[in-house]
C-alpha cells in the first residue's frame, strides 16, 4: 500500500518492474516514441531520470501489463473486488453478514479524511512551463497531461462527496493557449465533470477545477473507473490504495495531499479554445474541436514529485492493459445491469467503442414456430442505450443454443453468427445518432449512425474458407483476399465521394448478383489494401469497424425495402478511408532513428528487445 508515486516506483524497481532511463530524453516526441516500443515488447515501467526543459524525472507504462497492475494493487485488490461486488448485490450482505462483515469495515476506513495545513504537494509552488511538456505525436497540437485526475464539485451540493474526479483530457501548451495562463479541457457534456459545469454556468459562477497529477496509483485508476452509480471516486480510491484520500482546500480549491502536482484554475462559462488534434486510441488524431478553457491559478509540485505519463494510440496500448484491470476488479458488470445480457465484449483492437460483441438471452422462442432473434433485440436496445456502450456503431448479437461460447474468441464468435443471420431479417439500423467524439467516420463531432446484426437459429450457409470464383476478376475490384471464414476484402480505388462510392458499388451489387453462388460470403469489404486488411485479425478489426459509418457505408447484393426494413442477401461494407476521416498516427521516423541510441548494448534499454 503506497503512500506516493515514488513509493511504488521504488517498489516496483525493486522487484525487477522497473527500469530507469539514465540518458537525457526529449519529451518532444522521444519519450513516447520510446513508451511505445517498450509497451510493445511487454517491457517494464520506465522512469526518465533526465528529462529535456524540466528538472522532474517522469514515469510511464506503471500499468502496461496485467501482472504489473495486479503486484501494484496485491494488498487490496481481493477486499475491492468485495466492496463492487457488494454495491452490485447488497442482498449478499444480508444474506452472508458474518462474511462480508470486513467490507463494510474496509469502505468505512476509506472514507476521504480532510486536513488542515501542512500541504505537502504544496512544498515548491512552479509554473506550467516547468512541467515535463511531453508531445506525443508528430501531429499533436502541443504537450498534453495524459494521466490526469481532474477534479470539480457540484455548485449545488459542495463538498468531497458530491464531487467527480475524472481522466479528461489537459492540454498545457500549443494553439492558442497562453503558455503558463491557460490550459484546455476536454470533456464529453455527459460526464460528471460536465454536469457540473452546466450547473455552475446557469449560477452565473466560474466552475473551480484541481488537476492532480501523480499520487499513489489508486488514484489514477480511480479517475478512470466506470464505478456504480453512488460509489464516489475518493472512497474508491482509499480503498483500493488501502490509505484513506487525504485533501485539503487552498484559495477555495480542493487539494489532494498526496498528489505529486496540482494546477488550479477556473473555466468560465462560453470560454472556449481550439483544443487538439491529439493522437487518441482509435489509432487517429481527434482533431481540434473548441472545448473548455481553465484559467490557471496556482501549479504546486511535492518534494521528489515525478510526473506520470501514458501514450495512447492504435490498441493495444497502456490503456488496454487499463481496461483488463478494470475488469478484473468488476467483473461483467453488464451482465449484472442488463437482464438477459450473460456477456458484452468491447473489442480493443477496433478502438473499444466502435464494435460491440455481446451473449444474450433467448427465451420466447419456444413460443415460436421458428427460432430467430426477439429477445435479442430487446436486449441490444438496452446494450446501446446503456453508458458507453451507447457509442458503439456496430453490436453483433446471438444467444447460446447448441454450445457456449466466448465474445473474446472473435474469429468463432462471428462465424457463429454469420452462419445463421438472415440478412433480410437480422439488420437493424440506427440513424442519425449519437457516436464516440473521437470517431470520425460519420463526418460531424459525434454524429453517425448504428447497426445491429443479431442472429439466431439454425445454421443457414456453410461459410466460405476460400476465395469465391464469384469474387475473382472483377473489373475495378482487385486482390481478393479471405479475411476469416464468411468474410473476404476486395482492393478498390480510392474513395472520392459517397456519389461516386454509391454507383461503384450498386455496379459491384449488381455484378455479384449475376454471378450468383455467394451464400458462403456473407460480408464482403471494399477497401484500400486488402493485403493489409488479410494480414491479421487485428488489422482486419481495426480497418472495418472505424473506418465506416453504417449508415453510409453498408451496401448489400439484392438489396431492397421491405416495409420499410432494409435487407439484402449478402453485406457489402465500404472501409476504405474517407476525406472527413482523421488521419491515422504514424510515427515520426526520424525519431524512431533517434531512439535506437536507448537500445544499444549498454544504453539504459539494452536488455529490452523492441520490434
Amino acid at each position: 500500500m503506497y503512500k506516493s508515486l515514488e513509493e511504488c516506483v521504488i517498489d516496483l524497481e525493486r522487484h525487477g518492474h522497473l527500469v530507469r532511463v539514465r540518458e537525457e530524453v526529449d519529451p518532444h516526441l522521444e519519450m513516447a516514441a520510446i513508451h511505445l516500443k517498450v509497451y510493445e515488447a511487454g517491457g517494464p515501467a520506465l522512469l526518465f531520470e533526465r528529462v529535456k526543459g524540466t528538472r522532474f524525472p517522469a514515469v510511464s507504462n506503471l500499468f502496461g501489463t496485467l501482472e504489473r497492475s495486479k503486484f501494484i494493487f496485491r494488498h487490496t485488490l481481493n477486499a475491492v473486488q468485495q466492496v463492487v461486488k457488494l454495491r452490485d448485490d447488497p442482498m449478499q450482505a444480508l444474506k452472508h453478514p458474518l462474511q462480508n462483515i470486513s467490507s463494510g469495515f474496509a469502505a468505512l476506513k476509506a472514507l476521504p479524511s480532510k486536513q488542515s495545513g501542512g500541504f505537502p504537494v504544496a512544498e515548491q509552488e512552479i509554473r506550467i512551463g516547468d512541467l515535463p511538456l511531453i508531445k506525443h505525436w508528430p501531429d499533436d497540437g502541443g504537450a498534453f497531461v495524459t494521466l490526469p485526475q481532474v477534479y470539480s464539485e457540484d455548485p449545488d451540493k459542495p463538498g468531497i462527496m458530491n464531487s467527480n474526479l475524472g481522466m479528461y483530457r489537459i492540454q498545457l501548451s500549443g494553439n492558442d493557449y497562453r503558455l503558463n495562463e491557460e490550459v484546455g479541457v476536454h470533456y464529453q457534456i455527459h460526464r460528471g465533470i460536465g454536469i457540473h459545469q452546466q450547473k455552475a454556468t446557469r449560477r452565473g459562477e466560474p466552475l473551480k477545477v484541481s488537476c492532480f497529477v501523480g499520487g499513489p496509483p489508486a488514484h489514477m485508476l480511480s479517475a478512470v473507473m466506470p464505478l456504480p452509480e453512488g460509489l464516489s471516486e475518493m472512497l474508491f480510491a482509499g480503498l483500493l490504495g488501502g490509505r484513506r484520500f487525504r485533501y485539503s482546500y487552498l484559495d477555495g480549491f480542493c487539494i489532494s495531499n498526496d498528489a505529486d502536482f496540482v494546477i488550479t484554475g477556473e473555466i468560465h462559462p462560453m470560454d472556449t479554445k481550439p483544443e487538439g488534434p491529439f493522437g487518441d486510441h482509435l489509432g487517429y488524431y481527434s482533431l481540434a474541436h473548441p472545448f473548455p478553457v481553465m484559467k490557471v491559478h496556482r501549479v504546486f509540485a511535492k518534494k521528489n514529485a515525478i510526473w506520470p505519463f501514458t501514450v495512447v494510440g492504435r490498441p493495444p496500448q497502456e490503456d488496454t492493459s487499463f481496461g483488463e484491470l478494470i475488469h478484473e476488479i468488476t467483473g461483467d458488470a453488464i451482465s449484472g445491469e442488463i437482464p438477459g445480457v450473460k456477456e458484452v465484449h468491447a473489442v480493443d483492437a477496433a478502438g473499444v467503442h466502435p464494435l460491440l460483441l455481446a451473449i444474450g438471452s433467448e427465451r420466447y422462442t419456444p413460443y415460436l414456430q421458428t427460432k430467430k432473434p426477439t429477445e435479442l433485440l430487446t436486449i441490444a436496445n438496452r446494450i446501446l442505450g446503456t453508458n458507453q456502450l451507447s457509442l458503439a456503431k456496430y453490436l453483433f448479437i446471438t444467444a447460446e443454443d447448441e454450445r457456449p461460447l466466448d465474445t473474446h474468441d472473435i474469429v468463432d464468435f462471428l462465424t457463429y453468427i454469420l452462419e445463421r443471420i438472415d440478412l433480410r431479417r437480422d439488420l437493424h439500423f440506427h440513424t442519425n445518432t449519437t457516436i464516440d467524439t473521437l470517431d470520425y467516420s460519420g463526418g460531424e463531432l459525434n454524429g453517425g449512425s448504428k447497426v445491429v446484426f443479431a442472429a439466431y437459429g439454425d445454421v443457414r450457409r456453410e461459410l466460405c474458407r476460400d476465395v469465391p470464383e464469384a469474387l475473382k476478376r472483377i473489373r475495378g475490384f482487385e486482390n481478393a483476399r479471405l479475411v476469416v471464414p464468411g468474410v473476404v476484402a476486395l482492393q478498390a480505388a480510392p474513395f472520392v465521394s459517397y456519389e461516386d462510392a454509391g454507383r461503384e458499388l450498386q455496379e459491384l451489387g449488381e455484378e455479384l448478383r449475376a454471378r450468383g453462388e455467394l451464400d458462403g460470403c456473407p460480408m464482403i469489404l471494399v477497401c484500400d489494401d486488402s493485403g493489409f486488411v488479410s494480414a491479421s485479425l487485428s488489422n482486419f478489426l481495426w480497418v472495418a469497424f472505424t473506418r465506416s459509418n453504417p449508415s453510409h457505408d453498408i451496401y448489400g447484393v439484392n438489396s431492397a425495402y421491405e416495409n420499410k426494413h432494409w435487407a439484402c442477401d449478402n453485406v457489402i461494407l465500404d472501409i476504405r478511408l474517407k476525406p472527413h476521416h482523421a488521419p491515422p498516427l504514424i510515427p515520426d521516423p526520424t525519431v524512431e532513428k533517434n531512439i535506437e541510441r536507448f537500445f544499444v548494448s549498454g544504453a539504459s534499454l539494452s536488455g529490452i528487445r523492441h520490434i
